[in-house]
């Protein structure tokens, strides 16, 4: 691996975690050079909700490539293009009563944020714009300045203003006494002007897989309703099925004003990201916001076929759901029988947080040697993230949450109630 090391930029990060080369991947199981397998706990940070190389969206990318389709066009009109907005709008956007223009602002989810966020600024004649302790939302400058993790921000290397954090919801509070506060610090960031827009993950990922309470969703869109400020939900990784339905916010009732998708909307990794809008706050200018890769034709192609696959019908929601139940399960159940606190998540985002520094690496160390890749997450990286394909089978689910029950007690050392 001598190239890496010499040749990468020291800014590398999950080849540090995972030291070997992999070569081939197929579903939840990624094999390196020496043909070891590993169970894929991580699915490219929920790039990969499909898993690895699904076999029918690859067929339809080699076809097309194979027939000379036309791999970049910025926003030119093409046949690819066209199916995947009528996929989009007929599988998802129509049966969810949602009218949104879309919009493709490049190929990354730092892209879709900070789309939403000029243009939320645009359409108010504001500046400021409230984000959530914890948050994470990209890190070119703008999704920067909304992003919560201190180490992150400092990286700019220069200020980042016209934002202002305020409380997520805390589940150690009731509904009640959660909604208030959230209330109270909303207005607070507003009381020296008026907000342009709230930008929030319906459950944050990067910062501990904290979900917020339907309610605490409702009383937030309901505030930025009331005060003119566009509601931005971020569901760049929880999005696309992640939690169970289509979009991480329906379970909520809420409508965002702005919808941030990225990761996992291509079906198949290739990189592209929308930036969805209310038809009436679509007031760019022609070319007032571009990319060189906001067209690229292959992710059009395999997200038009995961669209119909996944989301004809709602088979895939109803099995994420299910397997979901059982990651919480076999989660708590091990939460319990080392001494640790209850796992939070939904659907298959879901976190089992540590109380000793360092713990959660040490966890993910361990289970990687047992053939499990999983990530950290949390301001400390207190957190070990579960966050297999929805599309896991169940026998690599079982072989998954077995090798980190175990992993765990090789860390923690204890076993404090009976088994």
């Amino acid at each position: 691996m001598s190239v890496f090391g010499t040749m990468e930029s020291e800014v590398r990060s999950y080849s540090r975690a995972w030291p070997t080369v992999f070569t081939t991947g197929r579903g939840a199981v990624l094999r390196d050079e020496s043909g070891r397998s590993f169970i894929d706990f991580f699915a490219g940070a929920g790039a990969l909700n499909y898993g690895h190389n699904p076999p029918e969206l690859k067929a339809a990318l080699l076809d097309y490539l194979s027939g000379d389709g036309v791999t970049h066009g910025l926003d030119m009109h093409t046949t690819a293009k066209r199916v995947f907005l009528e996929r989009l709008r007929d599988l998802v956007l129509s049966p969810r009563g949602l009218d949104y223009r879309v919009q493709f602002p490049g190929p990354g989810g730092t892209n879709a944020v900070e789309a939403a966020l000029k243009l939320a600024r645009k359409v108010t004649g504001r500046h400021t714009v409230a984000y959530f302790q914890r948050g994470f939302h990209g890190m070119t400058l703008g999704a920067l300045a909304v992003t919560a993790n201190p180490a992150k921000r400092a990286g700019a290397g220069v200020p980042l203003p016209h934002t202002v954090p305020v409380p997520f919801d805390d589940p150690a509070d009731d509904e009640e006494k959660s909604v208030a506060r959230l209330v109270r610090s909303l207005d607070a960031a507003a009381a020296n002007g008026p907000l342009a827009a709230v930008v929030v993950e319906t459950v944050q990922g990067e910062g501990g897989v904290n979900p917020a309470r339907p309610v605490w969703l409702r009383a937030l869109a309901a505030w930025a309703r009331e005060h003119g400020a566009l509601l931005v939900v971020d569901d760049i990784q929880m999005g696309c099925g992640r939690t169970g339905p289509f979009f991480s916010f329906e379970t909520a009732g809420i409508v965002p004003d702005l919808v941030c998708l990225s990761k996992s909307i291509s079906g198949y990794g290739t990189p592209m990201a929308l930036t969805l809008m209310r038809p009436e706050y679509d007031v760019w200018k022609p070319g007032e916001h571009n990319g060189t890769f906001r067209g690229y034709n292959p992710a059009f192609v395999t997200g038009a076929r995961a669209l119909e696959l996944f989301w004809s019908d709602r088979a895939l929601e109803n099995r994420t759901t299910a397997q979901g139940e059982r990651v919480r399960r076999a989660l708590t159940e091990t939460a319990r029988r080392h001494g640790l606190a209850a796992p939070r998540g939904r659907g298959l985002a879901w976190g089992l947080p540590f109380d000793r520094p360092g713990a959660a690496r040490e966890v993910c160390d361990v289970a990687y040697r047992g053939g499990l890749l999983l990530e950290t997450a949390g301001p400390d990286d207190e957190v070990a993230k579960v966050l297999p394909p929805l599309t896991v089978a169940d026998e690599h689910l079982e072989q998954g949450l077995g090798i980190l029950d175990e992993a765990v007690a090789s860390v923690v050392g204890r076993r404090t109630l009976a088994a």
